[in-house]
C-alpha cells in the first residue's frame, strides 16, 4: 500500500511538472511570405522575385542575356533557419535552372537569404513574413 501511494505521488507530482512547463503557440504558415533577390551572374546583375507557402515556394525572375522564367521551390523548416532547392525552366540558351539557399529568420517578420542559381547566379535576398 505504502509502494502505491509513492507512486502516485511521484506520478502527480511529475504531471504537475509537465503542466507548468511553458507552452508555445502553434506556428502555421496562413499568408505566404514573400521576398525579393538580387544577384549577379558574369558580370550580369540578376533579379526576382517570390513566395512561400506550406513549404513551397516559387520564384520568378530574370537573368543573364534577359533569360526570364520561373523555379519552384521546396523548403525544409528548421528553427530559424529554412534551406531550400528547386528547378525551374528559363528562355535563352539554358532553359534547365537549378537553385540552392537558405532563408534566415532574423525577426519575426524580416527574413535574409543567400542562394545559388545555375542561371541568375549568387544572390541575396529580403523578405516579409507576414
Amino acid at each position: 500500500m505504502l509502494n502505491l501511494i509513492k507512486q502516485s505521488w511521484f506520478c502527480g507530482l511529475l504531471m504537475a511538472g509537465f503542466a507548468i512547463l511553458p507552452c508555445q503557440e502553434a506556428k502555421s504558415q496562413l499568408l505566404p511570405q514573400v521576398w525579393g533577390t538580387a544577384g549577379v551572374k558574369d558580370e550580369d546583375i540578376s533579379y526576382g522575385i517570390g513566395a512561400k507557402f506550406f513549404g513551397f515556394g516559387v520564384e520568378i525572375g530574370t537573368g543573364k542575356d534577359g533569360a526570364t522564367g520561373g523555379d519552384i521551390l521546396k523548403f525544409i523548416s528548421l528553427p530559424a533557419v529554412s534551406p531550400y532547392v528547386g528547378v525551374g525552366y528559363y528562355s535563352g540558351d539554358e532553359n534547365f535552372a537549378y537553385s540552392a539557399g537558405v532563408h534566415f529568420d532574423v525577426s519575426s517578420n524580416i527574413v535574409l537569404g543567400a542562394g545559388y542559381h545555375s542561371i541568375r547566379g549568387i544572390n541575396g535576398q529580403i523578405g516579409l513574413k507576414f
